[in-house]
């Protein structure tokens, strides 16, 4: 009897804690589900919750180059997924998913049962499509025990409302638009532009399965990281896709046997075509949202799903881009040989000094209050670290100083073209590589311009009268009220009874001719030319503008030169035809950019073109014809820095202007010598490496074979006379040869 009552009461107490647990759990449930653990999202909430859409850049031929995101996400709509993709995704996923109704108690009491009982962590799969959607919606931000209990009865209640707020196809549609693919890769249809280039509606059953079985581990199955497990994780989609009777044993065992292949696009912001360009690009697009935002809009560029349809010419572009990596690293190769062990970065102290001190980790330890000699002892010390040079990335042993010395040697580049009557930009080039140099040298960088001012001078001569025929001393003068200033010209030739015509002075880029026609021509005059061409920039007023001291632009010295070839009216590069919204609804459209006045006449602009003609043919772009062998209608100048700075070359032709500088951002370091640093070596090669590349796809002939208007006879009876003179006998008889001419510059205007 007594035994009797003992289990009676163990069987009392047992009942009223099996009670008391389910009371604890209900109790424990119904404060999840009215917010004591964190508010859940309401039924408005979640029928108008809005994904956030990347803006994507396309070129001028529509080709996808760049996205603008906080998160890399493009949805699309349900009927771009393959069939093959829901099949994938379902079978391996959630096998009973078009059966149950958020939740699946066989697998949620086995997984149950092996998380909290037996503290199995790595337990799985107990999650529908559903729930894993309510964990894309509001990720669980904190992940430790209780916590995980917490947050999986919050996505099982949050996975119920979705299931009576949205139909079986639009919980598939809003998982695929919402799952993550790793590196900040959200939703199929980034993820499939990115590891195969392409959008989601041409993804084959391969592919596709591919990227469903990275959703299990988006790390350890990335195709690209680890292709051998993202092959092995394929072929098991395929297997339960099997399973459930969507494939046929022959089409897994073909499929199956197939070779992993990818077409990877990064869609970074240090990668990918044309990083530069697209760069300015955003700059552009943020202060247009901040505009339009100002009048009642509500455009975020990293969220709102914007397009923006650019001039860029995708083609074009990449064969730049090759040009450029193939002239730069041998011309970098070059440039480290002619400096050798005595190089400025390998011994010029107080220059490598004067860099590291400039760096981020001096200004932190400098703002601590550290001494000098203790900042620089720090930065000494050597750690890993990743350096690229044009060979690749590559880790290394290496300090802060170390990292200075190494990019200090760098040679950079910036290049432009665009189309000669509007402005639309074809290519850019901003530098040599955006992940290591982010300066952009198009539209940041002022550069002096060399002699690629000359025909500005040249053309203000022109319109204030001047002949074409009018001769030029070539001898050297020294100007007196200039502190003894006297321009020469290079090389040794013994031009002390050479009298030049404008042509042939411009065409070989005389530098005492040019000085000369600014005093003809006067400072005003030459300056308000330039403006009237374009130039925004302010130039010197001195007689050294001549030889081109003045800093300008790239982007700006191309609008100048176009008004070459665009009957006389400057234009101005513009990077943007149209922006839209995600449906290609047009927002803003973008017109060419042209000056509403001629900057000069008609037959000043003929005879400029004949004389960049001659540069070509026969002055100091020549090498176009000689070593090049380009045929082509160009016209074109040359220009070098003082102490071989920096390297130019303008090229006109019917259709393009390209503009190309190189030189390093360090001015303390030049060309070791002017036969490597000239603008027809350093720079000129990337416009003709990158011609001879047009030249040889029929898809740019209407370019390349265009041909410039023939002049007027006038003009051509205006440049009908001898290129070079020689002074009479009676003036040589009275000229010393080997002593300057003295005098003063005339700093008056010629109206």
């Amino acid at each position: 009897m007594v035994l009797k009552n003992i289990k009676s009461v163990y069987v009392r107490y047992a009942a009223m804690a099996i009670v008391a647990i389910f009371f604890g759990i209900f109790l424990f449930l119904l404060s999840v589900r009215f917010g004591a653990w964190g508010k859940l999202p309401g039924k408005n909430e979640l029928a108008t919750f809005h994904y956030y859409r990347a803006s994507e850049v396309y070129t001028a031929d529509s080709v996808l180059i760049g996205k603008y995101y906080l998160n890399d996400q493009q949805p699309i709509p349900y009927e771009n997924f393959p069939e093959h993709l829901i099949n994938a995704l379902v079978s391996i996923e959630d096998e009973r998913f078009y059966e149950h109704s958020g939740l699946d108690y066989q697998s949620l009491l086995r997984v149950g049962f092996k998380t909290i009982l037996m503290q199995d962590q790595s337990s799985g799969g107990g999650s529908t499509l559903t729930q894993q959607l309510a964990k894309n919606l509001y990720p669980r931000k904190e992940r430790n025990k209780t916590n995980l209990i917490v947050n999986k009865v919050k996505e099982m209640i949050i996975a119920k409302r979705l299931e009576n707020l949205f139909t079986k196809e639009e919980i598939l549609g809003h998982y695929l638009n919402t799952v993550s693919f790793g590196g900040n890769t959200y939703g199929i249809e980034s993820a499939s532009l990115k590891f195969f280039n392409k959008p989601t509606d041409q993804l084959n059953i391969e592919e596709s399965a591919t990227l469903v079985g990275m959703l299990k581990a988006t790390h350890s199955y990335n195709p690209r990281l680890f292709p051998g497990k993202s092959t092995d994780r394929r072929n098991l989609v395929l297997q339960a896709m099997l399973n459930n009777d969507f494939l046929s044993q022959i089409e897994k065992d073909s499929i199956s046997a197939l070779p992993l292949k990818l077409d990877y696009r990064e869609f970074d912001h240090d990668e990918g075509m044309a990083p530069y360009f697209r760069e300015e690009v955003r700059k552009i697009l943020r202060k247009w949202c901040e505009i339009e935002n100002e009048n009642g809009q509500n455009y975020n560029l990293y969220t709102s799903g914007l397009k923006i349809y650019t001039t860029l010419d995708s083609k074009m572009q990449q064969l730049a881009e090759e040009t450029m990596a193939i002239h730069m690293s041998s011309l970098q190769n070059e440039f480290e040989k002619s400096h050798g062990k005595n190089a400025p970065w390998l011994k010029n102290k107080a220059l490598i000094e004067k860099l590291v001190k400039r760096t981020e980790s001096y200004k932190k330890l400098k703002k601590l209050g550290w001494d000098d000699a203790v900042i620089m002892d720090t930065l000494q010390q050597k750690r890993t670290m990743t350096l690229a040079d044009w060979k690749g990335e590559k880790l290394v042993n290496a300090s802060t100083v170390d990292s200075v010395q190494h990019y200090m040697k760098f040679l950079n580049t910036g290049s432009l073209a665009i189309d000669a009557q509007t402005g639309a930009v074809k290519t850019w080039i901003g530098g040599i590589n955006y992940k290591y140099f982010k300066y952009d040298h198009v539209a940041q960088s002022k550069r002096q311009v060399g002699s690629t001012f000359k025909p500005i001078v040249y053309t203000a001569a022109l319109e204030t009268g001047i002949s074409p025929c009018t001769y030029f001393s070539a001898q050297e003068v020294e100007y007196e009220n200039l502190k003894g200033w006297s321009p020469s010209n290079s090389g040794d030739k013994d031009e002390a009874y050479l009298n030049y015509s404008m042509e042939m002075a411009l065409s070989n880029s005389v530098n005492t001719v040019a000085v000369k026609v600014l005093e003809k021509t006067g400072i005003e005059n030459v300056i308000q030319q330039a403006k009237n061409m374009g130039v925004l920039s302010e130039l010197p007023k001195q007689p050294s503008l001549a030889l081109g001291t003045g800093e300008l632009y790239v982007n700006e010295m191309a609008g100048a030169y176009a008004s070459y070839t665009n009957n006389g009216k400057a234009v101005y590069p513009y990077l943007i035809q149209t922006i839209t919204n995600r449906k290609d609804s047009i927002l803003a459209h973008f017109e060419p950019k042209r000056s509403n006045s001629f900057a000069f006449s008609k037959k000043t602009g003929q005879i400029m073109l004949e004389m960049m003609k001659s540069t070509i043919d026969q002055g100091t772009a020549s090498r176009i014809r000689t070593s090049y062998k380009l045929k082509n209608d160009i016209a074109g100048k040359t220009g070098t820095t003082q102490n071989n700075k920096d390297a130019w070359f303008v090229a006109l032709t019917p259709k393009l202007v390209h503009v190309s500088w190189v030189g390093l951002d360090n001015h303390e370091i030049g060309f070791k010598s002017t036969s490597l640093g000239q603008g027809a070596n350093a720079a000129l090669p990337l416009f003709a490496l990158w011609y001879q590349k047009l030249n040889r796809d029929p898809e740019f002939n209407v370019m390349t074979k265009a041909r410039f208007s023939k002049p007027d006879a006038t003009v051509l009876e205006l440049l009908d006379c001898e290129p070079i003179k020689r002074d009479g006998f009676f003036k040589r008889l009275f000229k010393n040869p080997n002593k300057k001419k003295a005098k003063r510059f005339r700093s008056g205007s010629k109206s």
